[in-house]
């Protein structure tokens, strides 16, 4: 972030005041901002990434049900830790989560310090600032996309914020201006988020009107602030075409495991071919598995969007006799529920259930 005169760095002194006055009078009312449990606080911050607010709070209440502490998601048994994890995505989130709980029960408690939270796996630069100034009163800034946003406006930077050396120097302009007092430490990152959340949010025109900071703000006096930030454009995602096969046999379902590494590493799906295949196709496909098709229910399709990639997907329910091969377990209306089928499936997932409930 270029500083090419006094005007940035006086503009950001005078940032905290403001910003924190606002916040508490107007912060969303979330059950992660109650706590000082470093525990509680990190869990939050992972579920949080690339993830809506509102889409997280039903699986931060059931999670931190099921495992009150560090010490029982270190214990539990991973099938479960999927199950409930189940619909939220990027799934190795969930295995790091189980990994960093292991190595923080082994320390024999949290490490209080940023360079000890970057240890842990699966915790980045953001959240080992967002967990050591939240939890321990840390003068850490954490700098996700609200805050790259709010800042580019405030400051009118027009560097390109996907480059990590903006990154860099907006958490250094940052930890210049970061309060003193613990209590104000623990509450600037998240004022800073929220108000890039809810006021000087993505894709949409900036509340000047409502900002606490507007009369600060170097974009909207120079009229770039609905520009801002500058951003090279992403990559196209590659497509995938995939069919899905949704295999009857007596009352159950065949599900399989993708493999340990990769997109969905170690989630249960159905069978599936890469391709778009007809029903000659698809039957051939059931056939080469060792199974024989007794009749056809009906077909499906689906898209899916990652980050990186979309599947296309074309999928056939239909009765089946034979076993097929070892990697397909077959499974009840029970069974089914019990194992954690990504929701990329969600549609042969619901259809599935529908055909078990029909047996």
């Amino acid at each position: 972030m270029k500083q090419t005169d006094s005007t940035t760095e006086n503009l950001l002194r005078t940032l905290p005041e403001p910003l924190l006055g606002w916040y508490r009078e107007n912060a969303r009312d979330l059950p992660w901002r109650h706590t000082e449990d470093p525990y509680r606080i990190w869990v939050s911050e992972i579920m949080l990434q690339q993830t809506r607010v509102a889409a997280v709070l039903g699986y931060y209440a059931r999670f931190l049900a099921v495992f009150p502490t560090v010490e029982a998601l270190a214990e539990t048994d991973e099938e479960l830790l999927m199950k409930l994890w189940e619909g939220l995505g990027y799934y190795s989130r969930a295995r790091n989560l189980q990994k960093a709980a292991r190595e923080i029960t082994a320390l024999g408690g949290f490490p209080d310090t940023y360079d000890g939270l970057l240890a842990l796996p699966g915790i980045g630069d953001y959240t080992a600032s967002a967990i050591a100034a939240a939890a321990f009163g840390r003068r850490e800034p954490a700098v996700d996309g609200n805050v790259l946003r709010v800042m580019t406006r405030l400051t009118d930077c027009h560097d390109d914020i996907s480059d990590p050396k903006t990154k860099r120097a907006v958490r250094a302009a940052l930890a210049e201006v970061m309060p003193e007092e613990p209590a104000d430490i623990r509450i600037f990152n998240q004022a800073m988020m929220e108000l890039g959340a809810t006021v000087c949010g993505p894709n949409t025109a900036p509340r000047c009107d409502d900002c606490p900071v507007s009369g600060l703000c170097l974009g909207r006096q120079r009229g770039t602030a609905e520009t801002l930030p500058v951003k090279k454009t992403k990559k196209e995602r590659r497509v995938e075409e995939k069919t899905v096969l949704l295999l009857k046999r007596d009352g159950k379902i065949a599900l399989r495991k993708r493999p340990k590494t990769g997109l969905l590493a170690g989630l249960w799906e159905f069978p599936n071919v890469e391709g778009t295949l007809d029903e000659t196709a698809a039957g051939a496909a059931v056939e080469a598995m060792g199974l024989s098709v007794i009749d056809w229910q009906s077909r499906l399709t689906a898209k899916h969007i990652f980050t990186h990639v979309e599947w296309h997907m074309t999928g056939y329910a239909l009765t089946v006799r034979g076993d097929g091969p070892a990697e397909l377990e077959w499974v009840d209306a029970a069974g089914l529920a019990a194992r954690s089928v990504p929701s990329a499936f969600a549609r042969y997932y619901e259809e599935a259930k529908r055909e078990l409930e029909m047996k």
